[in-house]
Order: C-alpha cells, then sequence, then structure tokens
C-alpha cells in the first residue's frame, strides 16, 4: 500500500538549513520546514537575526541551530556546512536564500553596487550549492532551493534594478545547470521565484510603499505576495513529492508574469 499523500510531505528525520533565514523570506522559510518535521540550521550573515528566529523554534520543541555566515566567504560556508553535517549528522534540504537588493539606474550603478549584488546573489549561491552539493551527492540524495525572483523572467517596473535582475536570471540557469549535472546522482536542484512581497521592508519604505498601489493593479490576483503564499511549495521542493521534479523555477507572483 503507498504511503498517504500527507505523509509524503512531511520531513521528519531530515536535516534543512535556511540562508538568509534571520527574516523575510527566509525566517518564514526556517519556520515551515521544521513545523514540517526537519532539523534546522537558520543561517544569517547577523548572528543575533538567526539566534532569535531560532529560539522561536526552538520554543515549540523542535531542534534547530544558529549559524552566522557570510554566504561570500567560502571559508564561512564550507564551516557553516560543516557544523550543520556535525552537529545533526547529515544535510538534506538546503534553500539558499540571503540575497540583497540595490535599486539605481543603469547609467548611475556604480560597478561596486553591480559587484556587491553578484557576490552575494549569485556567487555566494554557487558556494552554497557547491559546498551542500558536495555532501549531498556523497549521500546519494538532497533537495537544493534556490531563491530567484520573477525578476529573473520579467523586467518590474518602476523601480529600476538591472543588477539584481540579472543576478536572479544567474540564479534561476545556475538552478538549471547543476539540476542536469546531479539529476543521476540523486541530487535535485530548484529555485521559487516570487513576486513582490508584502514587508515591512517595503510597506515602511519612504521610495518603495508609494508604488505598492501601481504594482497591485499589476498583478492579475490584485494582492502583493505574502510569505504564506511560499511556504507551501517551499515544503513541496523539499520533500519526497517532488522528487522527480529538477531545475524548475516555480513562478510564485499572483499572475504578474503572464501580461
Amino acid at each position: 500500500m503507498s504511503i498517504p499523500i500527507l505523509e509524503r510531505f512531511k520531513l521528519t528525520d531530515r536535516t534543512a538549513l535556511v540562508t538568509g533565514a534571520g527574516q523575510g523570506i527566509g525566517e518564514a522559510l526556517a519556520h515551515a520546514v521544521a513545523q514540517a518535521g526537519a532539523r534546522v540550521a537558520v543561517v544569517d550573515v547577523n548572528g543575533a537575526n538567526a539566534e532569535k528566529v531560532a529560539a522561536a523554534i526552538r520554543s515549540y520543541n523542535k531542534e534547530v541551530v544558529a549559524i552566522a555566515c557570510d554566504i561570500r566567504s567560502e571559508e564561512e560556508v564550507a564551516r557553516m556546512v560543516q557544523e550543520v553535517t556535525g552537529r545533526f549528522g547529515g544535510l538534506h534540504v538546503a534553500f539558499n536564500n540571503a540575497g540583497i537588493n540595490r535599486n539605481s539606474a543603469a547609467e548611475e550603478t556604480p560597478l561596486s553596487e553591480w559587484d556587491e549584488t553578484f557576490a552575494v546573489n549569485l556567487r555566494g549561491v554557487f558556494i552554497c550549492c557547491q559546498e551542500e552539493g558536495r555532501v549531498m551527492l556523497k549521500a546519494g540524495y538532497g533537495k537544493i532551493i534556490n531563491t530567484a525572483s520573477m525578476s529573473s523572467i520579467i523586467v518590474p517596473h518602476p523601480q529600476k534594478q538591472a543588477a539584481y535582475n540579472t543576478s536572479k536570471a544567474g540564479v534561476v540557469n545556475l538552478t538549471r545547470s547543476l539540476a542536469a549535472e546531479w539529476a543521476d546522482r540523486g541530487v535535485r536542484v530548484n529555485c521559487i521565484s516570487p513576486g513582490i512581497l508584502r514587508t515591512k521592508l517595503i510597506m515602511e519604505s519612504p521610495a518603495l510603499a508609494p508604488l505598492v498601489e501601481g504594482w497591485i493593479r499589476d498583478i492579475p490576483m490584485g494582492r502583493l505576495c505574502e510569505l504564506d503564499d511560499l511556504t507551501g511549495a517551499a515544503i513541496y521542493l523539499a520533500s519526497e513529492v517532488s522528487d522527480y521534479m529538477t531545475g524548475h523555477n516555480l513562478v510564485i507572483e499572483g499572475g504578474t508574469t503572464l501580461w
């Protein structure tokens, strides 16, 4: 008899790490995988934020560790993965979510801003995938989920963010490339592309809050993306129910890219 479908979504006895987990999408993902049964490593460049999220997860009796890590550093990422595997005995799921966005007109974007964006959003994601992949390939199984953006396939407006858009398009093709290389060795690599999220960062920003009404007019569903819109998809990609999916960019944007 086959395993009941809802049981197959559970992450019991699995270890997951989430980068950029000190707030926003990463925080929501960390809680989601913990609630699905996984042991969780809450990873963030800000160690205090990571510990705050870990404490919240620990309050409902889940195994969790907080790790400070700058994903731009090969040494720090290697240490982070070693700490996760050393503490929990393996690594089954990795959400590479950490990223940054600096809005500026293309003709005014300094190369330092371009380089910083790519150092985190693409180079950092590759470093994480590489270290995580080495562990998973040796084990013959693993799920890597990268956070891209709907900006990987369209140019959102009116904000100007050429560096961000280009870096996220790179994340999608990196995901596809790794998926193709590792498919026959048990490691699945997919990504999630959220639309514009309703976050405190946007709603309280003097520069971005005035754009919200226009963004909503551009969304067929008539609202911004919420964190809860992402977590179910994340558990799907992390669990065994998606074992036959790899190299996919799961776009969750209320229909924005349909126009």
